[in-house]
């Protein structure tokens, strides 16, 4: 690498060789609250289209009517500064608009999953102590169950049918509209304000921005404290990095609640002035469908996402020819994935690192290069560290390990959260002196690119060894029967634990059991090949894409 494009610096290669400080230049932060930024796009071009759902286009200054309209309502509910408002949304346009709502009465946004139960739900609300709640329609009842006993005193329907006229069956099905009694119709209490605005509030950087919600997959779910300057700096980043320009188009495939989607779909396109095109839920034919007519420019999803457009032989390489940058996040890149991607649709996909505590991007693969992958492990590396941040790999007494060798990846810089709502010994734990435990093993080479091997907690101990269920997927990656692997440790008579592997496999082929196991067998060290494989028609996955280890844990 001669050099990487960090925002408008070009950074020489003797930076990454300092793996010893892992620091990267220097950028400044543009604005000083993401609201601030949002009004100087709309200040640049007022008509610029800012969304596109279907065959809707919203524009900048639209956008600032309609949120306007929906301070001054939200306001009326007693609404103010610092306020936590949920919202149990799809990829809708009313979540740019409730967004931008919300900032401008300085309150907070909390993203809540819509698939989530009344109990899941209501453990949200009452640790953020949320006091009003804007939803589809069709999660209202849920809405109203788990509301009881919190702070919530207003709730604001919606409906994904709204703004668009399509309709299209592959994504709403039969949905039809539907009132609930004692709440407000969001687009109503627009035209009700249409034409007012909110009084200004003073937001400084410190000010919370977002409350997105950890997965909770080592204990309750934590409230990130996710401020605006966190924001505004991680949406530059994606805007730098990933290439986000006036005119260009950014494809939500990545929920809006999830923090690749509030940084990378929501922010990143108001800093830039380019557009988010929406289609409320993935489907591949239709993602792909739109990716072309709105001729979208860039994307950032999970890896899954790549691989159902590969499968499908409904996706062509011309549906997705717009496309100038393509990122994935959220579980790092199979090399097998990668490389068919690449032979189908002619886009390498590049890789970038972060988690909702880092407010989405920490290490990235810059958008003019493509990462390295270690010859040892088969990895593809997730990037450097990103403008303003320092990364480390340390181990288990927060020492700087070598190069090469595993420890915890550790973050530090602008994006990184203030800690965990009303949790300070956890954010002292995780976060002490500003400084990001992540919880992932990975290393560093020695020109400063680092690889992620896997999640502390799923590491498998078969008779003593330590296994790395990532290194068995990428080899179960490379058979040309797999769609998806996902390798867990189950326990074992003799061994203590010992690997299981669950795969699923491409349309129209096959492979049994024994046939991947003896593939794994001659790929991989004796104690590291899968003693089982189960094949299932899919795996199990958040709603961002991420395939769930923890379901395929639970005895079977």
């Amino acid at each position: 690498m001669d050099d990487v494009y960090a925002g408008k610096l070009s950074v020489p290669r003797p930076w990454l060789a300092r793996y010893d400080s892992g620091t990267a230049p220097t950028v400044d932060i543009e604005y000083t609250n993401a609201l601030e930024m949002f009004r100087a796009s709309r200040a640049r071009d007022t008509d610029a289209p800012a969304i596109r759902y279907f065959d809707a286009t919203l524009t900048f200054g639209e956008l600032d009517t309609m949120s306007d309209a929906l301070a001054v309502a939200l306001a009326g509910e007693g609404i103010g500064f610092g306020d936590r408002v949920a919202f149990v949304l799809q990829n809708v346009p009313q979540f740019f608009v409730g967004t931008l709502a919300v900032w401008k009465l300085g309150a907070v946004v909390v993203p809540v999953n819509p698939m989530y139960r009344d109990r899941e739900l209501a453990t949200v609300l009452l640790d953020s102590g949320a006091v009003a709640v804007i939803c589809l329609e069709s999660t209202a009842e849920t809405v109203a169950t788990a509301s009881v006993g919190t702070d919530v005193g207003c709730v604001i329907t919606t409906s994904e049918l709204d703004f668009q006229s399509r309709s299209d069956q592959r994504i709403f099905g039969s949905a039809s509209r539907v009132r609930y009694e004692g709440c407000h119709d969001l687009l109503e209490l627009i035209e009700e304000n249409r034409g007012t605005a909110p009084d200004p509030v003073d937001l400084e950087p410190g000010d919370l921005a977002y409350l997105p919600y950890t997965s909770g997959t080592t204990g309750p779910p934590k409230g990130s404290m996710n401020t605006h300057s966190n924001v505004v700096f991680a949406a530059q980043i994606y805007r730098d990095w990933v290439g986000l320009r006036p005119g260009g188009a950014m494809f939500a495939v990545a929920p809006l609640f999830h923090i690749t989607g509030l940084i990378g779909h929501v922010a990143a396109p108001l800093l830039s002035g380019a557009a988010t095109i929406l289609t409320c839920r993935f489907h591949p034919v239709v993602a792909a469908e739109s990716i072309s007519e709105h001729r979208a420019t860039a994307i950032i999803g999970a890896i899954t996402v790549f691989i159902a457009w590969t499968d499908n032989a409904a996706v062509s390489k011309e549906l997705l020819s717009s496309l100038e940058s393509v990122y994935s996040g959220g579980a790092p890149i199979p090399h097998a994935a990668l490389e068919s991607f690449r032979a189908k649709f002619g886009h390498y996909i590049h890789n970038g690192y972060g988690l909702t505590e880092t407010n989405s991007p920490a290490i990235v693969v810059p958008n003019s290069r493509e990462a390295p992958v270690d010859p040892a492990s088969g990895a593809v590396a997730v990037g450097v560290p990103v403008s303003s941040t320092h990364a480390e790999v340390v181990d288990e007494n927060d020492n700087p390990v070598p190069v090469g060798e595993y420890g915890e990846i550790v973050v530090s810089g602008p994006q990184v959260a203030l800690g965990y709502w009303n949790k300070p010994e956890e954010t002292a734990h995780a976060m002490p002196n500003g400084r990001f435990h992540t919880g992932d093993v990975g290393f560093m080479d020695a020109d400063g690119w680092f690889y992620v091997v896997d999640r502390m907690k799923d590491q498998i101990n078969a008779s003593g060894f330590k296994v790395w269920p990532r290194e068995v997927e990428d080899v179960l990656y490379e058979h040309p029967s797999v769609r998806e692997a996902a390798v867990v440790g189950v326990m074992d008579p003799y061994r203590g634990e010992t690997v299981k592997a669950f795969v699923s496999l491409k349309e129209g082929l096959e492979a049994t059991p024994d046939e991947l196991v003896e593939f794994c067998k001659v790929r991989l060290a004796a104690y590291k090949y899968p003693r089982i494989i189960e094949v299932m028609s899919d795996l199990p996955k958040t709603v961002s894409g991420k395939i769930l280890r923890r379901e395929l844990r639970v005895p079977r």
